[in-house]
């Protein structure tokens, strides 16, 4: 680091040599007060960017995670998913079971069930909704 402000002192005095006034004072201390400023410039630039690293790794730290209440929420949830799925009609049931659980196409859904394909869009359409409102989630 004080190799870089040294080589950014001696460009600014190169740049700047002009505006040099020996009647305020000797050439050293021209040179050793703009080497003094660079210097304190950098060390506050570097403690600036040290504070900003630091304040952001601090804020984006990850939340210990807590794998009991995650298992017992994850319980307590899928409890409350099989509740409202026995306030689906048989149908709509069966349809949003195999498509949802089963994992199938809608229309490996309407073979197995041996609906036409629009039926049993509807069928999982309506079975979702249904769930969707027992559950009480926002649309």
């Amino acid at each position: 680091m004080s190799e870089e402000v040294t080589q950014e002192v001696y460009l600014d005095v190169w740049r700047t040599s002009a505006r040099f006034d020996s009647a305020r004072g000797s050439a050293l201390s021209w040179l050793m007060t703009i080497a003094h400023r660079a210097a304190v410039d950098r060390v506050r630039s570097s403690e600036a960017s040290r504070r900003r690293d630091d304040a952001h790794a601090a804020a984006n730290q990850p939340v210990e995670f807590d794998q009991t209440a995650e298992a017992a929420s994850s319980s307590l949830e899928a409890q409350r998913v099989r509740k409202a799925l026995l306030t689906l009609t048989e149908a709509q049931r069966s349809a949003v079971e195999l498509a949802y659980l089963g994992g199938y196409t809608h229309t490996e859904v309407a073979s197995l069930l041996g609906l036409p394909l629009g039926t049993a869009k509807t069928r999982i359409r309506d079975g979702l909704i249904r769930l969707r409102d027992t559950l009480g989630v926002p649309a």
